[in-house]
Formats: structure tokens, C-alpha cells, sequence
């Protein structure tokens, strides 16, 4: 429901600008993009053509700048980007948090980095240079170093003394972090524990030990899970000597878990999440042309599968009718189990332990669904063309196919994991394949053994 009215308010908004900006009147425009978060300018310019994109972008409060670079697809990020001079970069760049700015700064031009590394002070850039040094997809990449810390030795007047010091907490603070003299992670200590204790309360008697710190080098999926897991706003990274590096917060998180989804609805079809919608003709093609030329060649094997019959096909002509049945039920079937299985590799839920169980209640829902749905399809064939033995053949090979789509939709994606490769952006294709294939032999080749002897 909250994601129907997002989007209801994305079409609004985007219809509101795109009326504004066809009558030439750029003040409204201006009014209506500097009412908006970052994140909400970001998908409305991913929703414009170039020409309106660049005249929108141009009327964004420069205090957003970096915040909607962040927030939009690489290849947005890029023309964006192009229509910067470099001290609109330099500024931009200089109002992120660290871990934002480590997501934007290698999309910089290399002038524009060195501007950018001598606007900070030594800790910020050595801060910038240590997220920089983990891989892309790891929780040492997400982190923000920003992390406030306290000592186990101090009581709660000292802390809070502390803070009213300091004047301003990161953003998403709920905990504060107790690290000793080596900055070794001790334990966690909750805001709402510092103001509802005694000022004279012992700082040790309010830490929680029971956290669970998240790695540096673990996946940024993991993280997600975690975070999903423990309800957490927040969360402490650690290294492998459990020394607090930063923290990851849930805004992160979030970012991570909506580029989960986009990779995989827009893997499946061999798309890049990251493509812009409204990219160059030329760009496109180029991409979508291999993952097509992947579908021909699969294609031409099911063409050749049904080349094989040909005479069968000529003798019983209903039989190229019925066909696209078979292969398409098959298809739609196998859809349903690898939407399932891509899932679950996605949360960790489907591993060796579990294959077994999968495999055995996957293929006898197949089972149950062939024999319900071939009764059904049996008896329109027998009323359309009057032919027992047809009805017989189509209603065993819907059933058969079924089956081989399970089989398929649990085992191509496990196959792929183990092998390396992107269960979402691989699996579709080779169960296409599976289905067409396996669909057209069994129904031609009972068809063959069955009604031509």
C-alpha cells in the first residue's frame, strides 16, 4: 500500500513538472524540486528525458547537489556529472557524509578528487582513504567512520557532559559505542539508557555485550539480513582484532535492499540496474544485443528439437497448434520456482542442507499440477478435435514438462551459485531453454510413438 501511493506521488509530481517545463514557467519548477528530499529529486530525474533533466537539474539547491548524485543510477550520476563545472563538484562533494562520498568520489573526474582531498582535514581524508581500501559490496564500503565512542570507566553525567560538548550526533545515532584504551569493541550503550539513569551511574552498568558487530569484509546482502534480522537502526564495524572501524546505519541498508530488488527484476531480463531509462538508441542496442543473441541461439536449438518431427507434424497438422502450450506452461511453471529459489540464494535460506527437501516438494507440485491442469487442457483437446489419443499425449507431456521446469527452477540457480555466477541474471535463459526443449521433445516425440504407429 505505502509503495502504491510512492508512486501515485512520483507520477503526480512528475506530471506537475513536466507540465511546468513544456509552458516554459520555471518558477513553480523551481518551487516544487526544492520542496523535495534528495532521494525524491534523484527518481524524478531518472524519470525526464535529457533535455527537461538538465534544466531541472540546473534549478536544484547546490546544498542537494551531492545527496542526488548519490541517489540516482550510475549512468544518470554521469550526465549529471558532465553539466558540473568543477567547483559545483568540489562543493558537492564536500557536504557528503564519508560513506557517501566514497560511493561518488571515483564517478569524479581525477582533478575534481584532488580538489576534493585537499578541502578535507587529514583525519576526514585518512577516514576516506581507509573506506576506499575495501572492496565494492562489503560492509567496510558501506561504513561511516563518524562513530561516537565512550569509555567504560566514565559514568553517565560524564558522557552527557561530553556530548552536550560536542554539540551535534551523526545522523541515525541510537547508540553510543564503548571501546577501551586499544579502541576494542566492549559493547553498546543506548541513548535512551543515558537519560533515564542517574547522572552518577557507572557507564559499565548500562553496556549491552550482547551485540552482534558486523565484520568489515562481510557482504553487503549479509548486512542486510542482519539488519532485517535485529531491527537494528544501526550496527558497529569491526575488524578481524574487533577494533570499531564505523558503523553502517539503516538508510544504508535500505539503499542496499532496493538495489537487491532492481538487480534482480532487471537481471532477469538482462538488464543493468544501473541503465539510465532514457539512455542513447545507440548505448541500448549495444546492450541488449548479446543477451538477445544468447535468446537466438537457445531459440534455434528448440527449432531444432522440433525440425526433428517434422513429418509427425505434417501427418497430424493440430499438433503445431497445441505445441506453444505445452513449452509455455512449462515456462510459466519454472518461472514460479526460480522466482523462489533466486529468493531464497538472496537471503541465504536454500544451501546444501536443503536441496533434497526442495527438490522432492517442488516436483510433486509439479506432479499435482500436471495431472489437475492436463485433465483440463485433455478435455478441451478432446472436444476441439475429437481425438482420444491427442488429449492423452498433450495431457502427458504437460505433465512431464512441469516436471522438468521444477527440476530446472531448483537446480539451474544452485548450479549457477556454486559456479560463481548470478543466479538472477543467468537462470532464466537456460530454463527457457529447458522448457521449450524438453516441452517440444516429449510432446512431439509421444505424439510420434503414440498416434503415427
Amino acid at each position: 500500500m505505502a509503495e502504491a501511493v510512492r508512486h501515485d506521488k512520483t507520477a503526480r509530481q512528475l506530471r506537475l513538472l513536466s507540465d511546468a517545463l513544456d509552458s516554459g514557467r520555471l518558477g513553480p519548477v523551481r518551487r516544487l524540486v526544492n520542496t523535495l528530499s534528495p532521494a525524491e529529486i534523484g527518481n524524478l530525474l531518472e524519470s525526464l528525458p535529457p533535455g527537461k533533466r538538465s534544466v531541472v537539474w540546473g534549478l536544484v539547491d547546490p546544498e542537494d547537489d551531492g545527496e542526488v548524485l548519490v541517489h540516482v543510477g550510475e549512468e544518470v550520476r554521469e550526465s549529471l556529472i558532465a553539466d558540473m563545472d568543477e567547483d559545483e563538484l568540489v562543493a558537492a562533494a564536500s557536504d557528503l557524509d564519508i560513506d557517501d562520498l566514497a560511493d561518488l568520489v571515483e564517478d569524479l573526474p581525477d582533478t575534481v578528487i584532488e580538489e576534493v582531498l585537499k578541502s578535507m582535514d587529514r583525519e576526514n581524508r585518512e577516514r576516506l582513504e581507509q573506506v576506499l581500501s575495501y572492496e565494492e559490496g562489503t560492509a567496510g564500503r558501506l561504513m561511516n567512520p563518524d562513530v561516537v565512542t565512550v569509555r567504560a570507566d566514565t559514568t553517565v553525567d560524564v558522557v552527557l557532559r561530553y556530548l552536550r560538548l560536542r554539540g551535534e550526533l551523526p545522523d541515525h545515532t541510537d547508540h553510543l559505542y564503548v571501546v577501551n584504551r586499544r579502541h576494542h569493541l566492549i559493547g553498546w550503550v543506548a541513548l535512551q539508557d543515558l537519560v533515564t539513569h542517574d547522572p552518577g551511574t557507572p557507564i559499565n552498568r548500562l553496556i549491552d555485550d550482547d551485540l552482534t558487530a558486523i565484520n568489515v569484509n562481510e557482504p553487503a546482502d549479509a548486512v542486510a539480513r542482519k539488519f532485517s534480522d535485529h531491527d537494528w537502526i544501526s550496527a558497529p564495524v569491526v575488524d578481524e582484532s574487533n577494533v570499531l572501524l564505523g558503523r553502517i546505519t539503516i538508510d544504508d541498508v535500505v539503499d542496499i535492499i532496493r538495489e537487491q530488488a532492481e538487480h534482480q527484476a532487471l537481471s532477469a531480463a538482462g538488464l543493468d540496474e544501473d541503465e539510465d531509462l532514457f539512455s542513447p538508441v545507440w548505448r541500448a542496442t549495444r546492450r541488449r544485443m548479446l543477451w538477445l543473441g544468447i535468446n537466438l541461439a537457445t531459440a534455434f536449438l528448440a527449432a531444432s528439437v522440433v525440425g526433428q518431427f517434422e513429418e509427425t507434424i505434417h501427418a497430424l497438422t493440430a499438433l503445431a497448434v497445441l505445441m506453444p502450450i505445452v513449452a509455455g506452461m512449462g515456462g510459466n511453471a519454472g518461472t514460479q520456482v526460480l522466482a523462489l529459489m533466486v529468493r531464497g540464494l538472496a537471503l541465504g535460506q536454500v544451501g546444501a542442507s536443503n536441496i533434497r527437501t526442495l527438490l522432492w516438494k517442488e516436483s510433486r507440485v509439479a506432479l499435482l499440477n500436471g495431472l489437475g491442469l492436463g485433465l483440463v487442457l485433455a478435455l478441451v483437446v478432446l472436444l476441439w478435435f475429437h481425438d482420444l489419443g491427442l488429449s492423452l499425449v498433450i495431457a502427458i507431456a504437460l505433465t512431464c514438462n512441469l516436471l522438468f521446469a521444477a527440476l530446472a527452477g531448483v537446480l539451474v540457480p544452485v548450479t549457477l551459485k556454486r559456479m560463481g555466477y548470478d543466479p538472477a541474471l543467468a537462470s532464466s535463459i537456460f530454463l527457457t531453454t529447458v522448457t521449450d526443449v524438453m516441452g517440444f521433445f516429449t510432446f512431439l516425440g509421444l505424439a510420434t510413438v503414440l498416434l503415427l504407429r
